[in-house]
């Protein structure tokens, strides 16, 4: 290649180069600069939890009848026998069909391997979660259930209705902004700031966590001999939820 052509590509690519560098850093923020700390945007932004409790207004009990059987036909059958007997005894006290839900269903065989390693047995479980509005009732729901032919009692929660848990919820909402609030004011005369509002606002983590109440407190509360109804104890329900913000704020 032609050494003159060489030199004029070089000189070409050096200008094209000159025109690129003056760009880079640039701004457009009426002209100010990359060091101009007005164009430069303050903010605060702080992450809070916020708690709120509330009386159980709604309680679940998950129950459950078993079975066993040489065959699995057999073990079908009962399991479907006491299932008639438990939802007509939970209907007639005043439980409606939908307020009883099957939580499981399950038949397998079940080898027996002492005293007879080849003969084998099947064993089924219906487990089911029923829903009581009144919470003051669940101790007499357990003793129908029980009458009725329940074998096992296996977890009690206490929660709240649909609506209730919106509005505890809103307080958990307003605990946490009020001590968002709090830290970024806090945040803010350290690092020599105003806050002037918030602008950005979101929440993450919420949940409700129900009172449960386990087997051992609940045979520790059973009623005795004298035909007193199954007592429980409950407990309130705690709904959390985390907001973040964040906060415009100006020099002070």
């Amino acid at each position: 290649m032609n050494r003159k052509l060489v030199t004029a590509i070089g000189v070409v690519l050096l200008v094209a180069l000159a025109g690129c560098s003056g760009a880079v850093g640039s701004t457009d923020a009426g002209g100010a600069g990359p060091g101009d700390e007005s164009a430069l945007e303050q903010n605060v932004e702080v992450t809070a939890t916020g708690e709120a409790t509330a009386e159980p207004d709604r309680a679940t009990l998950r129950v459950a009848v078993t079975a066993t059987g040489a065959d699995s036909a057999t073990v079908r059958d009962e399991l479907a026998n006491r299932n008639d007997a438990l939802r007509t005894a939970l209907t007639e006290w005043g439980l409606d069909e939908d307020d009883i839900r099957t939580d499981r269903y399950d038949v397998r065989e079940s080898y027996e391997t002492r005293e007879n390693p080849n003969r084998s047995r099947y064993q089924g479980v219906h487990s089911y979660a029923i829903t009581v509005d009144d919470v003051d009732a669940v101790g007499e729901v357990i003793d129908v259930a029980v009458d009725a032919g329940a074998d096992e009692v296996r977890r009690i929660e206490f929660g709240l209705s649909d609506e209730r848990e919106r509005e505890v919820r809103e307080a958990a909402i307003e605990n946490a902004m009020a001590n968002a609030e709090g830290d970024a004011t806090v945040l803010a005369n350290s690092s020599g700031l105003d806050l002037s509002g918030a602008y950005s606002v979101s929440t993450a983590n919420a949940g409700v966590r129900p009172y449960r109440v386990s087997d051992a407190a609940m045979a520790a509360e059973s009623g005795g001999a004298d035909g007193a109804a199954t007592g429980i104890e409950t407990g309130d329900v705690r709904v959390r939820v985390t907001v973040n913000v964040v906060y415009a704020a100006t020099q002070a």
